[in-house]
């Protein structure tokens, strides 16, 4: 994985993974690993946390009967903002333009989302995270973040809950260091 955080802060991070610094002590982040969904320049950014699992299903969170097909979604603590919406979203994997989220899923009679073949994985996320106009780059800038590029093999869901020390450990001896470091150095 290249770590994207060097490049000029300017950029649109939308379709990158945002990877909360070792030193990151905000407990709505610490060791969190982000999907940006949306970033434009002049309006701010949204995005999901991928790596804190609630491990119950959708039909476990809802009153009344889930939509079709979306019963046995998994669901993630997508942000602090908005923790009582529950939001269904696919990723998927667009030729020449990278990984996307989508949140327009289109469920035909027996469940099945269409262009599956394009499809990664479909989850729900209470929450979501978002950042004012300038705010991402500015966090970047001061790294808060480690940007990665998304790849297709990061996203499966065996993967997502233990994903933040994964790549901790892809980004050298300084980082998986920290990673391993407890959250009270007295306990060390």
């Amino acid at each position: 994985m290249r770590d994207l955080g060097d490049e000029g802060v300017s950029r649109n991070f939308a379709g990158s993974l945002l990877v909360a610094h070792p030193n990151m002590l905000d407990p709505n982040f610490r060791r969190t690993v982000l999907f940006v969904s949306e970033h434009e320049p002049n309006e701010g950014a949204l995005g999901v946390i991928i790596n804190r699992p609630l491990d119950r299903p959708v039909t476990e969170l809802v009153s009344g009967a889930p939509p079709a097909g979306l019963a046995d979604v998994p669901v993630f603590l997508g942000g602090p903002v908005g923790k009582s919406q529950l939001m269904f979203a696919a990723f998927e994997w667009q030729k020449g333009v990278g990984l996307k989220l989508n949140h327009n899923l289109a469920l035909d009679e027996e469940g099945d989302t269409h262009n599956s073949e394009d499809l990664l994985t479909v989850c729900a996320f209470v929450g979501y995270a978002g950042w004012g106009v300038g705010q991402l780059e500015t966090e970047v800038k001061q790294k808060a973040w480690v940007v990665q590029k998304a790849s297709p093999s990061l996203l499966k869901l065996d993967r997502l809950p233990n994903l933040w020390f994964e790549i901790m450990r892809t980004l050298g001896p300084w980082y998986k260091m920290l990673a391993a470091a407890p959250d009270d150095p007295s306990l060390n």
